[in-house]
């Protein structure tokens, strides 16, 4: 992918995804999701490719600096490859594989988490201004809830900016929130702008299924009762499942699935519950049924899969 830089970008930017390349490495001396000194800002690198892994997107940016991946959010696929980024606008169960990496040349990315809150602040200074969706946009879906595009010059300079700090912990407590903020208006200035504008507005549909998704995920081992969903959303039953589909790829049921396996995977490998146990604490009251929706989704039963997480070394998390 070719990225052409703005008239207005630093005489240096040409450089600059080589240099994000360097300062990535340095920070990632293992192949594993790892934390940074920077608070919401996480690395991640592959020396492999890997099979498709389960994980819960939360509101987030994720800036693959090199090498390419699949993310799959229920009907959609989105393939994209360094350096580009995708906006996760709400939490989103997906599947995620990492397609193009070599020891010589590892899978390198960064996560940085977005607080709801801190888009909408940043979205009332910049009134009006965030373009409109762009005709060439790689996600035409604009209520979709994971999109991506690629990282131009300004956004790989603000980015390479925020990575920088990690050479020089003693300023990050003062300079990393500015470069935060500088991140993520790039980001609302840029061709995912728009969609996190819509998600940000409190009077938006989509808006009011984010919602909807946060008490899912509050309560996601109640029953699902989609007529009480509904009226607190301001829906009708119809609209809401439609625009539950067009952000999430996904049924209210198929995404409450998803979330009780997610949190019953992490009660057996974290808390060392039983299957029985874990399947009851997210929901599940027969523990067979739980063990045939575990497999279809992991691959395995549940003890088979999590004693098989015990014994490997542990892999990068989709980002």
């Amino acid at each position: 992918m070719t990225i052409i830089a703005p008239e207005q970008a630093p005489h240096f930017s040409d450089s600059l995804p080589q240099q994000l390349s360097q300062i990535a490495r340095r920070w990632t001396p293992v192949e594993e999701l790892q934390d940074t000194a920077i608070a919401g800002v996480q690395l991640v690198r592959s020396d492999t490719a890997t099979s498709f892994s389960s994980a819960v997107y939360e509101p987030c940016l994720c800036f693959v600096i090199q090498g390419s991946k699949t993310v799959q959010l229920g009907d959609k696929e989105i393939v994209y490859s360094g350096p580009s980024y995708m906006a996760s606008a709400v939490h989103l169960p997906v599947l995620g594989r990492i397609d193009h990496a070599t020891p010589e040349r590892p899978y390198l990315a960064v996560k940085v988490s977005v607080d709801p809150q801190e888009v909408a602040g940043l979205i009332l200074d910049l009134g009006d201004k965030a373009p409109p969706v762009g005709a060439e946009s790689i996600c035409p879906e604009i209520d979709c809830g994971l999109c991506s595009a690629p990282m131009d010059a300004r956004m790989q300079g603000a980015l390479y900016r925020l990575l920088s700090l990690l050479d020089a912990p003693e300023d990050i407590k003062v300079l990393s929130p500015l470069a935060r903020r500088e991140l993520l208006y790039r980001a609302l200035m840029g061709e995912l702008g728009p969609r996190m504008r819509r998600f940000a507005a409190t009077d938006s549909q989509v808006n009011r299924i984010s919602r909807v998704i946060y008490a899912l995920k509050e309560h996601y081992a109640q029953p699902l009762k989609i007529r009480e969903l509904a009226a607190a959303a301001n829906m009708s039953e119809s609209t809401l499942y439609h625009s539950f589909r067009e952000v999430t790829r996904m049924s209210p049921l198929q995404f409450q699935k998803k979330l009780r396996l997610h949190e019953a995977r992490r009660l057996m490998l974290a808390e060392g519950l039983e299957a029985a146990t874990a399947s009851y604490r997210v929901g599940y009251e027969s523990p067979s049924h739980f063990s045939r929706e575990y497999s279809r989704m992991f691959g395995a039963p549940p003890r088979t899969d999590v004693s098989q997480l015990r014994g490997a070394r542990a892999t990068p998390q989709p980002a």
